[in-house]
């Protein structure tokens, strides 16, 4: 154990502590959720506060090269997967989806530089607009440890590229076993 700079997040501040930054991204984004739904952001337009789907800004990160990475549980929800379909460029790959129905783990990192870990799922009650009286109670804490960075994107990874599929024994609940889908990676020996 070491001591690490980090901080807490509580209710709303998961909008503007993980919301934000993933809408900021220059590099990366990845997101381990078991529930993933479509999130509502706030429109930047005057006075009126409006909303739209934080697919609309996935599809600009894209565009702009960012590497965007979703690890989920469930099917996502019906209007996330309508949403989805309205976004060519992230039906094309812009936007990989990666499901195994293991995945408990709530975290978000980008660009590689800061993570958050904590209880919100990737939902509207977990993070988006929701108003304190009607979102979820969540709690987390962010951090830009790089030794805590490293670790959390170990373990990601090793689920994204299917390394942790071996020996699982969840296998018949699992519609497309990541292994599968995955091509290996091809070891350049010198």
């Amino acid at each position: 154990m070491r001591p690490i700079r980090s901080r807490l997040v509580w209710g709303t501040e998961h909008y503007d502590w993980v919301v934000e930054r993933v809408r900021n991204a220059r590099a990366s984004v990845w997101i381990a959720t078991a529930n993933l739904k479509d999130v509502h952001v706030r429109t930047a337009r005057g006075r009126k506060r409006s909303y739209h789907s934080v697919l609309a800004d996935f599809a600009q990160l894209s565009a702009l090269g960012v590497d965007l990475r979703i690890l989920h549980s469930t099917l996502p929800s019906k209007p996330f997967r309508d949403a989805f379909d309205g976004f060519p460029g992230l039906v094309a790959g812009g936007l990989q989806l990666r499901q195994c129905p293991r995945v408990h783990m709530k975290l978000v990192v980008v660009d590689g530089t800061w993570a958050y870990l904590g209880s919100a799922n990737w939902t509207g009650a977990g993070l988006g607009v929701k108003s304190d009286t009607r979102r979820n109670f969540e709690l987390g804490w962010w951090t830009a440890d790089e030794l805590v960075l490293d670790e959390v994107q170990m373990h990601f990874d090793r689920i994204w590229s299917g390394a942790s599929c071996k020996g699982c024994q969840r296998r018949n609940v699992c519609e497309d076993p990541i292994d599968v889908i995955v091509k290996p990676r091809r070891v350049v020996r010198r």
